[in-house]
């Protein structure tokens, strides 16, 4: 995010405003995960593919993983382009967690490319899906890229246990441009106790990891 605490613009375009150091930092944390989960509008906005390069393959075959992680996309919607470029590269399984309300015509169209669990209910239950992450497909470490209102959803459901953020030495400014919770202008349900664990500079950017503390401590 910026120094000010934006994660994009007001239009929630892709603005590329990170160096390199922390996209490989980016792709290192996705590749230590099992699953990598991402919000359907972020997704669609960054047309992502939620890869890991060889090198990091390489790593992770070595620990005994799978040589990439598990992809999840989350709709409660479930209107989703099956042309998207993560359905167009085989690197692992895609998995989707939406509900009942996805049209019968997109569901024909990712017939094949992914697996899908669909609820009836409005909403996806996001605890229940972690649970279903780790019975069904061994799921120990699940790393959340995105977007806010995800991240979000899943911090105030306390599904969040650790945050990794780097700070990018720009100012964007603007009452409605989305922080990392989302341009929602509520507070959270209750405040979230954040604990830092280790702090990097490179640069000029800071490196934060945060232990997120939980009502029990």
């Amino acid at each position: 995010m910026t120094v000010d605490g934006k994660i994009t613009t007001r239009n929630y375009t892709p603005v590329d405003f990170t160096s390199r150091e922390d996209k490989q930092h980016l792709f290192r944390q996705r590749a230590l995960a099992d699953a990598v989960l991402i919000g359907h509008t972020t997704l669609k906005r960054d047309n992502v593919r939620l890869g890991v390069s060889e090198d990091l393959r390489q790593e992770r075959m070595a620990r005994g993983q799978t040589p990439a992680p598990l992809r999840v996309i989350v709709s409660n919607e479930g209107k989703i382009d099956s042309q998207l470029k993560i359905f167009q590269w085989e690197v692992s399984k895609i998995v989707i967690f939406s509900t009942e309300r996805m049209p019968a015509d997109v569901r024909a169209a990712l017939a094949g490319k992914a697996t899908l669990h669909l609820t009836k209910s409005r909403n996806v239950d996001l605890a229940d899906m972690l649970r279903i992450l780790r019975r069904d497909y061994k799921v120990r470490r699940a790393a959340c890229e995105g977007g806010p209102t995800l991240f979000r959803s899943m911090l105030e459901h306390g599904l969040i246990d650790e945050l990794s953020l780097t700070i990018a030495p720009y100012l964007f400014g603007g009452a409605v441009a989305p922080t990392l919770t989302g341009a929602s202008k509520e507070f959270l349900p209750a405040s979230v106790r954040c604990v830092m664990k280790d702090m990097r500079v490179i640069g000029d950017e800071c490196f934060l990891t945060y232990r997120i503390k939980s009502e029990k401590g």
